[in-house]
């Protein structure tokens, strides 16, 4: 390959600056059996799907090809469950379409119709009902960003003030920022690091990296073809958002070292204030029509309140604070925790440390992944950097396979009267689990009786398993530990049958307080109630975005919409993004001031969603997990599918919204 210059895909609608270069490709010029070699490392429904687009052949999308998607279990089958026959007939009619692409000058054939890409989506999700199409269009984002708003504030309401805040630049926010941006209307964002990024920003521990695949966690308008990994790490991930930032130009409206303390709702002039605070100890008022709350479900550190814990001598601190400074090299370690940071910190420091304790509660469920911590294969790199929008259609090919992912195998019959499992699904999925756990194991009685959990699959958060973690307990000098901790001590951890485990540094792995929501920021709503005393404990929200009594309150991320075996939790917070804005949208074309939920459609939204949680398993499970907030209620969890919450979060209810107040400027 000589020529490396990018070539533009006018053929479609010109995208944002910002993500134009996601959709740049290279020239192709290779010969036949470079071509070849490099499908035999493809994803091949994904890859026929792209060739389909840019030769405008549907008749690549024969029905010998066609992915038949066997339902998933404890595993994702290869390819979409082609044969090995069908995945032959795949690879020659992928090459085929490649020679001819390369022939025409590597240039796509023109803007594809509608008719097309349903076509293509169809062959992809096997036959998708016309209901799923709105979805699957917004996913693709071809041949334009279907999640943009269809308004701007200078058409609707030119004259009209209106100022929104954004609490935080993760994720969440900048996908509200973005969309915001799009739609004209004035904001600004207030981030309390000093980066973009929110987790991944401040979650820098040893061997931290996504567990869901990478391509269906990215923006549906900033769709990265190129991500070296399916699960990429922590940094990958920054450098992702840190690009997003300045790409879209989001940046300017960041005050970065600024920490929103208190918003205030005035019920007189039905205006937000909020108070800031920045590293220097300067405080700030700033005066605004609307809040977001970007903040996250895991972003406030858990740490156990253990009898003697600050009397420990040596060194402590929680995974979400990793000190680098910090070296490990000869150092007993304690590891607390066996969830999901735990998972990816043991493994990562074993070979460093002297000796190293691992305190276990419970132990996770792990989910068969051999590919978790390997890089994409060359070829398919290659064809990600050449083949037009194949990366989309990969993202897309991804996003649909979890779209359901796991539920069917999380259900809770009520019939059913194991306590190990909730549903013949849920015992099938539990058979499978056991069988990859004894393949590892299966030599060391005792690793097995303490690695095998005691409660349903999927009633707490499993883990990505390619080895590494029984590998690593499996060690000489690493121990797992079952039994309770009573306290800690200067010269380190005592447990329940007396042990004192000596340890020169402790790493608190024990998760964040998830269904504390907007902690520690003190909100004020409507008659100075204040937010945290009206939930008490357990938040509650209209489609977890709005609350009543606080108008013009909108969160992303909020209770209820967290996705645990479907999904990304990137998904929601551009559905919650968009509604946001399209609330905002509705203010501003009926010249209203405020909006906030009915208390009675709160109440029937939380208590659908609550029937929803009871029909699972961590709704029916007695095992502690964050995904149930102190009363026992699953708060933080969206029990439904992706295209339930997708719909609901198109535009707003107005049958369950109150609009009130009058805003300034002329008609």
């Amino acid at each position: 390959m000589t020529s490396t210059s990018p070539i533009s895909t006018s053929p479609l609608t010109e995208p944002a600056g910002g993500a134009r270069r996601y959709d740049e490709f290279l020239p192709l010029e290779e010969d036949d059996v470079f071509l070849a070699d490099a499908v035999s490392e493809a994803e091949l429904p994904a890859l026929l799907a792209a060739l389909a687009l840019v030769n405008a052949d549907p008749g690549l999308l024969v029905d010998e090809v066609t992915p038949p998607i066997p339902p998933m279990d404890s595993t994702i089958a290869p390819q979409g469950g082609l044969s090995a026959e069908a995945q032959q007939h795949a690879r020659r009619l992928a090459v085929g379409a490649l020679a001819r692409f390369r022939d025409r000058g590597s240039v796509p054939v023109g803007e594809p119709g509608p008719e097309l890409l349903a076509t293509i989506m169809r062959f992809l999700t096997k036959g998708a009902g016309e209901e799923y199409l709105p979805l699957l269009r917004h996913e693709l984002g071809l041949p334009h960003d279907y999640g943009a708003p269809t308004w701007r504030k200078d058409a609707i309401a030119p004259t009209v003030p209106f100022t929104v805040a954004i609490i935080g630049a993760g994720i969440s926010g900048m996908a509200a920022a973005y969309r915001l941006q799009q739609a004209g209307v004035e904001h600004i964002v207030f981030e309390k690091n000093a980066e973009v990024g929110g987790t991944w920003w401040e979650n820098i521990y040893p061997g931290c990296r996504l567990d869901t695949p990478n391509f269906a966690y990215s923006y549906s308008f900033a769709q990265k073809p190129d991500w070296p990994q399916q699960f990429s790490r922590q940094q990958q991930i920054e450098d992702y958002l840190c690009d997003v930032a300045t790409g879209f130009g989001l940046r300017p409206r960041i005050r970065f070292g600024t920490e929103v303390t208190e918003a205030r709702y005035d019920d007189h002039d039905q205006m937000w204030t909020l108070t800031t605070r920045t590293g220097d100890g300067t405080s700030s008022r700033h005066r605004v029509n609307a809040v977001v709350t970007a903040v996250g479900q895991l972003n406030l550190p858990n740490i156990p309140d253990i009898p003697g814990r600050d009397s420990f001598g040596g060194r402590w601190f929680h995974s979400s604070r990793w000190d680098p400074t910090v070296d490990l090299t000869g150092l007993r370690v304690a590891v607390v925790g066996t969830g999901a940071s735990a998972y990816q910190i043991a493994p990562s420091i074993a070979d460093h440390v002297a000796h190293l304790s691992v305190f276990q509660r419970n132990a996770p469920w792990m989910l068969p992944t051999p590919g978790y911590h390997r890089d994409i294969p060359p070829g398919m790199q290659w064809l990600l950097r050449h083949v037009p929008y194949y990366g989309r259609w990969y993202r897309f090919w991804q996003f649909w396979l979890a779209a359901e992912g796991r539920l069917p195998f999380v259900e809770a019959d009520p019939e059913w009267t194991r306590d190990d499992s909730t549903s013949a699904n849920n015992a099938e999925l539990r058979r499978q689990l056991l069988e990859h756990l004894r393949a590892q194991v299966g030599d060391r009685p005792d690793l097995l009786e303490k690695m095998t959990p005691r409660y349903p699959p999927g009633a707490k958060r499993m883990t990505r398993d390619n080895g590494v973690w029984a590998a690593t307990l499996k060690m000489p000098h690493v121990d797992l530990v079952t039994d309770g901790i009573d306290a800690v001590t200067p010269e380190g951890i005592r447990t329940s049958d007396g042990t004192l485990h000596e340890v020169d540094l402790i790493v608190y792995a024990t998760g964040f307080r998830a269904s504390d929501y907007l902690e520690p920021i003190v909100v004020t709503g409507r008659e100075g109630q204040d937010l945290h005393e009206f939930w008490n404990g357990d938040a509650r929200a209209h489609l977890g975005v709005t609350v009543t009594g606080f108008p013009n309150l909108f969160m992303l991320m909020g209770p209820n919409t967290g996705v645990v075996v479907n999904g990304s939790s990137l998904f929601m917070a551009e559905c919650a993004a968009e509604y946001t804005v399209e609330c905002i949208g509705e203010l501003l074309r009926s010249r209203k001031k405020v909006m906030e939920p009915s208390r009675q459609a709160m109440d029937e939204f939380c208590a659908e969603v609550d029937r929803g949680n009871e029909r699972r398993a961590w709704g029916v499970a007695t095992v502690s997990t964050w995904y149930r907030n102190r009363y026992g209620r699953a708060s933080q969890v969206w029990p439904f599918s992706l295209q339930e919450y997708y719909r609901r979060t198109r535009e707003p209810d107005l049958a369950a919204l109150r609009l009130s107040g009058e805003l300034e400027g002329a008609r």
